[in-house]
């Protein structure tokens, strides 16, 4: 598993603390895991959709190089 070091707003902060003392999640990280992966989940066609495009432009970028 890989670790993250991130900053957040003040506020958001503490929502996290209140959600963990309210008994929503374990800890922070867990809490941060959970909307990364939500996040990742409900966008993945559209994260793909783009990494392809960015794929598209950089093959047609070393086409154009090589003429």
């Amino acid at each position: 598993m890989k670790t993250l070091k991130l900053q957040v707003p003040d506020r958001v902060a503490e929502t996290l603390e209140e959600l963990v003392r309210a008994g929503w999640f374990m800890d922070e990280s867990e809490a941060v895991r959970q909307a990364l992966a939500e996040f990742t989940q409900r966008h993945r066609l559209q994260l793909q959709e783009e990494f392809q495009r960015e794929d598209i432009r950089w093959a047609l970028g070393v086409k154009d190089a090589r003429r």
